[in-house]
């Protein structure tokens, strides 16, 4: 293919030959005027001059067409796998594709856009489009086919915004009159205050059903916490407690709909980090002695706790005549602390307490009873614990982890036992790698015997130095001697007081972290990690249960000690139970509750005002034969405001081309020129010459 054309190529300035131009007409004008001969030679004279400044050439381009594109993007994403979705935007991609490529003369470029991992961004096929088009100028697009269930969430604002001009068509996917019932999260808090109540606003939408209440169930780390009937497109706000510390799964599952959809949006799982808002700890100290601020410094350290202390510095049986007025500033606030106000502590800690009659019986019966209910006690003890009044002889007996023997004073170093090695209050505590361990002498420790729980902390003999105890729903720390302080003042060397205290005081008080029988899941991208903590020494297996309902069993392989770990890769976005048959964990894979989900139902309006500004069509594909479908008949079309109708959709022939030889023949220069010129010359004399024989 060839194309024709003149150019021209000043060899002057444009002004001064538009001033020659004017000038020109302005002689010719006046010949013409004054009925002088040979005005218009002289005038085609000037002309051609003018002609040659302009330097005109003929310019012949041999031209090579170039193929219109036509780019089919198909809605690879999530919700186009429900239903018979899948099966129609494979059999529209072979049909497309052969009916393209009778259609001659056509670059087709299929895309695959808004894949499952497209995370919480829904589906973004425009996204995929511009970058299948990066190297496609605008002039050489013919159209673009959407193969989509019309639910998309990245529309540009207007025609423009796709960056060409050339139609739209969009070809929806799934059933006229679809189903579906589904549950979102309005308002969905991420951090609650453990103990109290968090509002989750929720809300059930239903496409196709009814208006009349629906069962909903909520759970709380899979397990069921309240039932509600809720009335569709009703926003209500359901109060949640708050349990424990650290991650809290809440799961709101809407009972499903005959015919709908997919019962995958039916559930919205939402991650709530529990928080601790003020920690009260009531510590007691009894008779003075050398680390008798060791606690209070530790704990007056951390501004998140809210800290009671009291010191009792003279024993009631003790006489030497000082007035009862002037023995303390304030009266002990026994009946208040230990009666009506003890369950607002999360730990109460004894250090170097005895039974000295400021605490009636029934208040150790109080303490009991608050343990066994889940309150935390610690008690740091010397040698009174086995003395007559020690709290062992006291109603807390019942729950001491340990029965005083003797009193043993001599210099040893603590270890770490071998279930303490295991246990994350003393696991890697810094010191420990060595032996003997890299921290100070102790000089006295209390002599007893184990009566429950871990000793995680051995000392004179293997004796049991540092015991941890569950009693009902509650916890006991015993810690058998009073000689920490020599680790706090850096004596030889110091030790880790600060990370076993710190430890051990969070493990009373049930972090999460801290736990030395734990189930774990986290999830980083599709990776599962699975973590089990345990003061056994097997590696046990776990049943692992996806969104879908599949099961598969995964074996852990030992870690550290006490831990056993492994990762798999899963497939599907959604919450994930792993169970190990007595522990279970919850874990979600992807975004909580994916935009991809929040609306199933095919459409035809989201796409149609683009579609139809380009000069597009929207049509549904389905045949309503199972997966079966009907496609628009393809026409080649010229420039048009319009590029379908009822039974068809069109593509635009662009007429887009390159340059692949060029051909220049000047017109004003050589030979021909100089013709020209001589001509005008020459008949411009024989006009005068007449005129003169005249």
């Amino acid at each position: 293919m060839s194309d024709l054309s003149l150019h021209f190529t000043p060899l002057l300035p444009l002004w001064l030959i538009i001033a020659f131009a004017v000038v020109s007409a302005l002689i010719v004008a006046l010949g013409v005027v004054t009925r002088r001969r040979g005005a218009w030679m002289r005038g085609l004279g000037l002309a051609l001059i003018l002609a040659t400044l302009g330097d005109p050439s003929l310019v012949r381009e041999d031209r090579e067409p170039l193929k219109d594109v036509v780019a089919v993007v198909l809605d690879r994403s999530a919700s186009q796998s429900i239903d018979v979705r899948k099966g129609q935007t494979d059999k529209a991609r072979a049909g497309l594709e052969k009916t393209l490529g009778d259609l001659g003369h056509v670059d087709v470029r299929f895309v695959d856009g808004g894949g499952v991992d497209s995370g919480n961004d829904g589906t973004r096929l425009f996204s995929f489009l511009n970058a299948a088009l990066v190297d496609v100028p605008p002039e050489r697009m013919g159209g673009v086919i959407l193969v989509t269930d019309g639910v998309v969430h990245d529309i540009p604002a207007n025609v423009g915004a796709l960056g060409f001009h050339a139609p739209l068509h969009v070809l929806v996917t799934g059933r006229e009159g679809e189903r579906d019932r589904r549950i979102e999260l309005v308002e969905a808090p991420r951090f609650g205050i453990v103990g109290k109540d968090l509002t989750v606003g929720i809300r059930v939408q239903e496409s196709g059903g009814s208006s009349e209440p629906v069962p909903v169930r909520i759970r709380r780390d899979g397990a069921d916490v309240a039932t509600a009937r809720l009335r569709p497109g009703l926003l209500v706000r359901v109060p949640v407690l708050i349990e424990h510390g650290g991650p809290n799964v809440l799961e709101f599952e809407v009972a499903g709909a005959p015919d709908e959809l997919t019962l995958i949006n039916n559930k919205a799982v939402l991650t709530v980090e529990g928080v601790r808002d003020k920690l009260k700890v009531l510590l007691v100290s009894g008779e003075p002695h050398a680390g008798e601020r060791t606690w209070r410094n530790l704990l007056k350290a951390d501004a998140n706790v809210d800290l009671v202390h009291f010191t009792i510095l003279r024993p009631p049986e003790k006489q030497d005549g000082t007035p009862i007025s002037e023995l303390s500033l304030i009266a002990f606030p026994t009946a208040d602390l230990f009666g009506r106000r003890i369950k607002d502590f999360d730990l109460i800690i004894f250090d170097r307490y005895s039974s000295q009659a400021v605490l009636p019986a029934v208040y150790f019966e109080n303490i009991v009873r608050y343990v066994r209910e889940g309150g935390a006690l610690l008690m740091a003890v010397g040698p009174d614990f086995s003395g007559p009044e020690g709290l062992y002889y006291s109603p807390l007996g019942k729950i001491s982890p340990a029965r005083p023997l003797n009193m043993i004073e001599r210099a040893f170093r603590a270890q770490v036992s071998d279930e303490g090695r295991k246990h994350p209050v003393t696991r890697d505590l810094p010191g420990s790698d060595v032996s003997p361990p890299k921290w100070s002498e102790f000089y006295r420790q209390v002599g007893a015997e184990r009566l429950r729980g871990t000793a995680v902390l051995n000392g004179v003999d293997n004796q049991p130095l540092l015991l941890l105890s569950r009693e009902g729903k509650g916890r006991v720390g015993l810690m058998l001697s009073d000689q920490i302080w020599l680790w706090a003042r850096g004596y030889q060397g110091g030790g880790p007081h600060l990370d076993l205290l710190r430890r051990m005081s969070h493990w009373l008080m049930k972090e999460p972290e801290l736990e030395e029988e734990a189930l774990r899941a986290s999830a980083r991208g599709r990776e599962i990690t699975i973590e089990r903590q345990s003061l056994t020494s097997q590696a046990p297996s776990v049943l692992i249960t996806g969104p879908r309902g599949q099961e598969k069993q995964i074996v852990l392989q030992a870690a550290e000690p006490g831990l056993s770990r492994a990762t798999i890769s899963v497939e599907d976005f959604g919450l994930y139970r792993v169970n190990d048959g007595d522990l279970s964990a919850l874990v979600n894979v992807g975004p909580e509750n994916p935009r991809e989900f929040q609306d199933v139902v095919s459409t035809t309006e989201k796409l149609r005002a683009l579609a139809e500004a380009s000069g597009g069509t929207v049509r549904r594909i389905s045949s309503g034969k199972g997966d079966e479908i009907e496609l628009p008949r393809l026409v080649s079309m010229r420039e048009a405001n319009v590029y379908g109708g009822s039974d068809y959709i069109g593509v635009k022939r662009t007429g887009a081309s390159i340059v692949t030889g060029i051909g220049v023949a000047p017109l004003a220069l050589g030979f021909f020129g100089l013709l020209l010129l001589l001509g005008s010359v020459i008949a411009g004399w024989l006009a005068e010459s007449r005129r003169r024989s005249a």
